[in-house]
């Protein structure tokens, strides 16, 4: 028996269908409503809309839990790699390691860019930023490969999913190396996704980068951490792009785009950036804390708008990150603040009880910081990662055939008023 809830609005009961997710998740459905009723529900910044339904991934924030098709994360962060996950996300299932090789295959086949992206490379600006780069070159190769951007079946979506797989660490590598004057890194078919990446960035014409293993599975943990979260700000740009009927190129970009922001994709960012005022300005770090509990100032890296108790991310990224830092034998003084920070918060009621845990975009900007990565490319590194989630999210709209997203307003300008000619105006 369906579900229905009843709502009052003036002297009219509207019945409502209740949506239950597999989840056990309750939802009012109000598709209906406006044409039922002239009202709209108003939920400045959809904390409280469903957009959508999605299989993709689930979150408890209350909990701490994320699951992607229903596997824990801490489950895929131990035991998978990125390509098996992206996979996971995109088609609902773990590939077998036939599937898996078959994919792998076409991401060596399509990681190279087109030779015409040279120019295009070295027309932009020495100093333009990499989210820009990243978002503009994302177009320009689907203008290379007009084949990609008509999707009929299953088969042109793979091989423009694995194109743009293939490619986007390709593209965000050579904007670094052109941003810093170095030429151009050629990927190699002998390596994995994650070496490609630092190969890409790092080697030298004369000189291969070296490997360490335990910095590739960080940056692979990295990654796979990142590879989706739900109705974020981005995923849902992808979304509503995608819903126009726009090619997977374009809805990504649209997503690299809302991405960029410093409340969004940019918070490792404001990290790192808090980190080195309180050394410029020889702050101590327990004199910042009780700034922050005097609310003088913010806490970056700490809490999260949808976990409420520690983000299951940070506890994973945290390992590998202490693990990474001792290793490398690192002696940043922005990581030994960031340590005492982490060390205090942790034992203090007042954060506790706030549930201000570190998150992982504390530990992610650590951990980009200890690997070299620099700081305008750290928006460009979360891209990388979330693009499974991406693609998964535009094929779930592209499979449904889903109308046009066309969110509605309450409009508070002036009313009907009468236009003034410019000699009339006072």
């Amino acid at each position: 028996m369906n579900q229905t809830s009843k709502v009052q609005l003036g002297d009219k009961n509207v019945e409502l269908p209740i949506v239950v997710g597999s989840e056990n998740e309750h939802a009012l459905d109000i598709s209906s409503l406006r044409a039922d009723t002239g009202y709209i529900t108003l939920d400045n910044g959809y904390g409280n809309t469903g957009s959508c339904k999605s299989a993709v991934t689930y979150i408890d924030g209350e909990k701490g839990i994320l699951r992607y098709r229903g596997i824990p994360i801490e489950q895929l962060a131990e035991q998978s790699t990125f390509i098996e996950t992206a996979l996971l996300l995109i088609y609902g299932e773990l590939p077998t390691q036939q599937r898996l090789d078959s994919f792998r295959a076409q991401l060596t086949e399509h990681q190279l860019l087109h030779e015409g992206l040279r120019h295009v490379f070295h027309g932009l600006p020495a100093n333009g930023h990499p989210m820009a780069i990243l978002s503009s070159m994302i177009n320009a190769v689907s203008c290379y490969h007009p084949d990609a951007m008509d999707m009929e079946d299953e088969k042109t979506f793979e091989s423009a999913a694995a194109r743009l797989l293939a490619k986007v660490r390709t593209i965000a590598a050579a904007s670094f190396r052109t941003s810093t004057g170095k030429p151009i890194i050629y990927p190699s078919p002998r390596l994995s996704y994650t070496e490609n990446f630092l190969h890409m960035m790092f080697s030298l014409p004369y000189a291969d980068y070296e490997m360490d293993q335990d910095v590739v599975k960080a940056l692979q943990l990295f990654l796979i951490l990142h590879a989706d979260h739900e109705q974020n700000c981005s995923t849902s740009t992808v979304r509503m792009v995608a819903s126009s009927g726009a090619n997977l190129f374009a809805s990504c970009s649209a997503g690299v785009c809302a991405l960029w922001g410093w409340k969004h994709g940019g918070a490792n960012v404001a990290v790192i950036k808090m980190l080195q005022q309180i050394h410029d300005e020889g702050i101590d770090p327990d004199v910042f804390l009780d700034q922050v509990r005097k609310r003088e100032t913010k806490l970056m890296g700490f809490g999260h708008r949808v976990y409420k108790s520690y983000d299951p991310r940070a506890k994973i990224l945290k390992e590998a990150t202490d693990k990474v830092l001792k290793k490398l034998h690192i002696n940043d003084p922005l990581l030994n603040i960031a340590r005492k920070l982490e060390e205090v918060a942790l034992a203090d009621d007042f954060f506790k009880e706030r549930g201000l845990y570190p998150n992982v975009d504390f530990y992610s900007g650590i951990l980009l910081r200890a690997l070299g990565i620099p700081l305008n490319m750290f928006t460009v590194m979360f891209a990388i990662g979330r693009m499974p989630g991406w693609i998964a999210h535009f094929k779930e709209v592209w499979d449904e055939d889903t109308r046009i997203y066309r969110p509605r307003q309450v409009y508070t300008g002036p009313t009907k008023r009468d236009y003034v000619p410019a000699d009339k105006r006072g």
